[in-house]
This record gives structure tokens, C-alpha cells and sequence, in this order.
């Protein structure tokens, strides 16, 4: 179905790739990359998309997805509910029937989002350098087909993650992500801890990373 919405976006990429991670890994995706992001994770993969980019219309996204002929898309960035047309984006999406995922930091509310939607909210860590940005209240938004994403550089960053993880129940709300640094948090050690501590999470690598590495477009 064409979405009738109007409206436009600054898009830094667009791009089919396979998912490298949430619980939709391994499947093919198209990805929609916003421009903008007010947050300076000191892990950012994705500093390119902090400027530049091209304004589209959503009918204008909406007519490039469709053209790779895939079920899934991601909206990701930057954080892309940095532009406020990105709900209506969301939106145009659904209703073009496709199983659509947000890729959000948790710095922004995520109260408009389109509830169809599913939303992968990352709680930062103190090793981000930007914990003090997360918006705690985005918490009483999630639901059962949300997911909860921590990012850890080190064993610090784990620990404070267990706390919140436990202090908050998040995995009685939804899906809960360990993720290490790539490179950085040795993936070994990760999965020791999970499995000491009998953690109810998933934990998750990469997978665009150890297939392509930092290639961009993957």
C-alpha cells in the first residue's frame, strides 16, 4: 500500500543488507540511515551520519524500499527520532505493511512511536560517556516486542548493566541485549560473565562486523 504522507527527512544512507543484530539477526533488511545525533557515544560506529545526508520525501523513501522487494526495515542513524518526521515515517512504513524496527538511543521520548513498531531502545553505560542522556521514562513505553540493548566496553559497564537490568526487571518487559565493544570488550569474557551470573539476556555480536567489518552500506 502507498503511504499518502508528506513530509521529508535528511537521510545519510539507504541500503539492503542482512540484520547484524536484536533478535531479527541474519535476516535481510533494509536499512534507513537518518542524519543527526545529539548524543557522543565514544564507541560510535556511525560518526558519519552526525552531518550531511540528503532530504528526502517519505513517498521518495518509501518508493527506494520498495524497490529491494524485503519485509523487514530498520530506522536507525545517528538517532532518528532526532527528526520528528521520523514517527511519521514509522508510520508510512506500517502501513505499508512492512515488519519495521527503531534503532533509538533512549536520549529521546519514544512516546509517539508507532506502536506496531519495534523499538530497540539502548540504555547507555557510564563507558559510552553519555549515561547521564539516558530518558529512564522511555521504560513505561516498552512492551513485549520491544528489546532492551546495553553496549559494554568492560567489565565495569557489565556490572552496571546487571544492576539496572535487575533494579528495573527489563527482562520481564522484553528482550534484553549484552553487546561488547567490537574490538574493544573481549566477546569471551562477556559470555563467561552471562553464564556465571545466569543472566536471562541474549548476547549478541555484530554479525555486518564479522562478515564485512567496518565496510560502510553493510
Amino acid at each position: 500500500m502507498q503511504s499518502s504522507v508528506s513530509g521529508t527527512l535528511r537521510i545519510s544512507e539507504i541500503f539492503f543488507s542482512l540484520q547484524g543484530e536484536t533478535s531479527r539477526v541474519g535476516l535481510p533488511t533494509v536499512f534507513i540511515r537518518l542524519t543527526g545525533c545529539p548524543l557522543r557515544c565514544g564507541y560510535c560506529d556511525t560518526e558519519y551520519a552526525f552531518h550531511g545526508g540528503s532530504r528526502l520525501s517519505i513517498l521518495a523513501i518509501i518508493t527506494e524500499v520498495a524497490g529491494y522487494a524485503a519485509h523487514h526495515v530498520t530506522v536507525t542513524g545517528g538517532e532518528p527520532l532526532a527528526q520528528k518526521e521520523c514517527l511519521d515515517l514509522l508510520r508510512a512504513l506500517c502501513d505499508a505493511g512492512y515488519s519495521v524496527s527503531l534503532e533509538t538511543s533512549g536520549a529521546i521520548d519514544v512516546a509517539g512511536v508507532d506502536k506496531r513498531v519495534s523499538k530497540i531502545l539502548d540504555i547507555k553505560t557510564p563507558g559510552s560517556g553519555e549515561a547521564g542522556k539516558n530518558r529512564w521514562s522511555n521504560l513505561d513505553y516498552l512492551t513485549s516486542h520491544d528489546e532492551v540493548k546495553f553496549v559494554l566496553c568492560d567489565e565495569a559497564d557489565y556490572l552496571w548493566a546487571v544492576e539496572t537490568l535487575r533494579a528495573s526487571r527489563l527482562d520481564q518487559i522484553c528482550p534484553v541485549l549484552f553487546s561488547p565493544v567490537h574490538e574493544v570488550l573481549s566477546r569471551e569474557a562477556l559470555a563467561e560473565w552471562i553464564l556465571r551470573d545466569r543472566l536471562p539476556v541474549r548476547m549478541q555480536l555484530q554479525l555486518h562486523k564479522l562478515i564485512w567489518g567496518e565496510a560502510r552500506g553493510h
